[in-house]
């Protein structure tokens, strides 16, 4: 489908913020996907398109990390893996049975870690010892945000990062840089899926791309200039966010 100009600057600008917010805390789908439903872009096209954009943002901060240095790729590979194929695996079960299930349950979830990372004022200052081993983590926890990310996806980033400091004991800064390549492993398999099935709206998706790249880019560095303060108030308002768009829809 061809959209007028401004409709198209409208989406490139949704994109730069979009871009910037998932890095700092994720749910930049939240802006990304009603603006493609406002300019006319069936719902399926536009979660598929967004995914496209999505892995734009995620590379493009993934990579800002791992110039600084804050990706540690040697204790994250593994769980890179663990995420692509199970979010894989959860778009190919999305398919076929229903997942408004997750849709009353994710809402609770993520105002549960609002109201814990906005009541617990010191939590991810430095890193902590860890409760399970990264092999335990893997095995069990990224696979199933993986998972969770490809059969539903909302507030995946607030889930990685919370369990990561909560888990492994990583400081907040340290948690959010791995988020950004364990959700850019979820959304290239997620991605992958979509292309397979052709819901890809290549032109959108290719501007929201370069949108959320260079979004991506100016989150990274805010994440690595601003540290803990800026990041625990963006996860909060992100995951207040996500939940009540949830429970309005439904």
């Amino acid at each position: 489908m061809e959209l007028a100009n401004e409709l198209l600057m409208f989406l490139f600008l949704a994109a730069i913020i979009a871009g910037c917010i998932d890095a700092l805390a994720g749910g930049g789908g939240l802006i990304t996907i009603p603006a493609m439903l406002m300019c006319g872009l069936p719902p399926v096209s536009a979660i598929a398109t967004n995914k496209l954009g999505g892995v734009g943002g995620t590379l493009s901060a993934s990579l800002h990390f791992l110039k600084t240095g804050d990706i540690k790729f040697g204790e994250v590979k593994w769980m890179m893996l663990a995420t692509f194929f199970s979010s894989f695996l959860g778009g190919m079960v999305l398919t076929m049975i229903d997942s408004d299930f997750l849709s009353l349950i994710v809402p609770f979830l993520l105002i549960g870690f609002s109201l814990y990372f906005l009541f617990s004022p010191n939590i991810g200052d430095v890193d902590q010892e860890k409760k399970i081993s990264p092999y335990v983590y893997t095995l069990v926890v990224a696979t199933a945000i993986g998972f969770y990310d490809g059969f539903f996806g909302p507030g995946t980033g607030s889930f990685f990062a919370i369990s990561l400091v909560f888990l492994l004991g990583f400081n907040l800064v340290k948690a959010t840089a791995q988020t950004k390549i364990l959700n850019l492993s979820s959304n290239l398999a997620a991605l992958l899926y979509f292309i397979y099935d052709g819901y890809i709206l290549w032109d959108v998706g290719l501007l929201m791309f370069i949108g959320q790249v260079i979004g991506g880019k100016i989150g990274a560095q805010l994440v690595l200039s601003k540290g803990k303060p800026l990041i625990k108030f963006a996860m909060i308002a992100v995951s207040i966010g996500v939940s009540t768009k949830m429970l309005f829809m439904n």
